[in-house]
This record gives C-alpha cells, sequence and structure tokens, in this order.
C-alpha cells in the first residue's frame, strides 16, 4: 500500500497547486509519477470518470483539494472532492488550505505525528494499515484514536437497565483493543462524545500532520450514486491537517473484530 507511486491529480485550476504539491513529493518518495486528469466534465459524471482512471492507471493516491461551500450547498449535495473520495478505488488524500503542511516546498515529506481514526470495524482496517506503514517508514509518531459516540450516553440514561450496561461492556472492548494495537508501538486515545469534533480536537491537541481514517459509504438521497457519511465528511472540512481518507477492503473477518486478513477489491 507505501509507498504510493503512481497519484492521480485533478486538475481543477483552482486549486491545483495545493494538491500537486503533496503528489509530486509522494511521487519522489516512492519513485513514481503523477498523473495528470483534467477535470471539464459535467459534477454528476466526472467523479465516476476519476474513478476509472484510477484504475485505469493503476493509480495508488488520488489528491484533491478542498473548496469551501456555502450552507445550501452543503445541504444538497457534496462537493466534487467529496464525491471523489466516496467513488475512489484508492487512497484520497483531502487537502483543504491553509493546513498544517507536512510537506517542505515540493520535495521533501516531513511527516512527524500521524492520526489514525479506527472503530475496529472492517471499514477501518484498511486505514490501520496504511496509517501504520506510513508511520513505520517515514519515521512517524503513531497515535490511534477511537470515540465513543455520545448518543451511546443518551440511550444508557433513556434506558438505565440496559443501556448501562452495554456502555459498560463498549468502553472495556475498546481499551483491550486499544491495548493489543499499542503493543506495536505508538499512542493510543480513547474520548467519548461526537466523533468529528473529538477527531479534529485531538489532531489539534496532538499537533498531528495527518489524520487517516477509513471511509465507508452509503446511497444518497438526492440522487448520486455514494456519498460519505457525514462525521467523515466533517472531520475532512474541519480538520487542522490534510486528511488521508482510505476505502474499505472486502474482508474475511466478521464485525466487529479487528480484521487483520485484507483482500484487494476488484
Amino acid at each position: 500500500m507505501f509507498p504510493f507511486r503512481n497519484i492521480l491529480l485533478p486538475d481543477d485550476s483552482v486549486n491545483a497547486q495545493a494538491a500537486l504539491k503533496y503528489a509530486t513529493a509522494f511521487a519522489r518518495h516512492g519513485h513514481g509519477q503523477v498523473v495528470s486528469f483534467s477535470v471539464q466534465d459535467a459534477k454528476t459524471e466526472l467523479a465516476s470518470k476519476i474513478a476509472q482512471a484510477a484504475l485505469d492507471h493503476d493509480i495508488d493516491l488520488i489528491t484533491v483539494a478542498m473548496r469551501d461551500r456555502k450552507l445550501l450547498t452543503r445541504a444538497f449535495g457534496s462537493s466534487l472532492a467529496e464525491d471523489i473520495i466516496a467513488e475512489s478505488p484508492c487512497a484520497v488524500l483531502a487537502v483543504r488550505p491553509p493546513q498544517r503542511d507536512f510537506v517542505d516546498g515540493q520535495t521533501e515529506i516531513q511527516l512527524r505525528r500521524v492520526l489514525l481514526a479506527t472503530n475496529f470495524r472492517p471499514s477501518s482496517a484498511a486505514a490501520t494499515q496504511l496509517a501504520t506503514q506510513m508511520a513505520n517508514q517515514l519515521g512517524a509518531e503513531l497515535h490511534a484514536v477511537y470515540v465513543i459516540g455520545d448518543y451511546l450516553e443518551q440511550i444508557s440514561v433513556m434506558f438505565p437497565e440496559g443501556g448501562l450496561a452495554a456502555l459498560t461492556r463498549l468502553r472495556s472492548y475498546v481499551e483491550e483493543r486499544m491495548a493489543n494495537l499499542s503493543r506495536g508501538g505508538g499512542a493510543t486515545h480513547i474520548t467519548e462524545g461526537r466523533p468529528y469534533q473529538e477527531i479534529v480536537k485531538l489532531a489539534d491537541t496532538i499537533q498531528a500532520d495527518l489524520i487517516v481514517i477509513g471511509t465507508a459509504v452509503h446511497g444518497s438521497l438526492f440522487g448520486s450514486s455514494h456519498v460519505l457519511g457525514s462525521e467523515i465528511e466533517r472531520v475532512i472540512r474541519n480538520a487542522p491537517c490534510p486528511v488521508l481518507c482510505v476505502p474499505a477492503a472486502r474482508v474475511l473477518t466478521p464485525l466487529p473484530a479487528l480484521v487483520t486478513q485484507i483482500v484487494p477489491q476488484t
């Protein structure tokens, strides 16, 4: 999975330079190449064409720059970058200038701290593997975070006879899994609250250079074939650093165990 060798750069002319810097640095590190894809077509067709181009050119990474959107646009549809992330068969680096930068000029990757957001489901297995590889090969600190959603606290208040027991078991399970994860090196964090808020806050606190998160998509009410989950979208749009979105691989281990065997997508 890492290093990345073939990097696809959708050239949208407005924010291409922000994404180009990362594409160039990763291609140089992996002794690979940057493939430019001209953004000319209608948005409804473009994301799937970029995904097909990624397959045709054996792309390992797509770099995209996020644009600010008006509130109404956010409510009734996703951005082009979010469509690319949702459709992509490979990892996508989402950059939203100005953010903390881990590329020196356009040549050197200086990754010091990587924050892995995990939920121990198959959707985060590939992200865990990629974050670990990047941290090991680039000499970066690896931090892993699991956020226990605040809705569980609400359930325990509404149904104290069962909700509190379930929450206690979940906390115990997460502590055990995080302890296993930490044996490979790095730091672990368990927080409770709104997932995207806790992830963004921790990234800012530890001065993370990169957030790595597994992406899971679902159908859209507004016609798009795939859209990102709202929490993932909010992480991307509020992160103080670039976010590496890793699509879920097909796996052989059932939920909710931590997956150790990954089957590449076809």
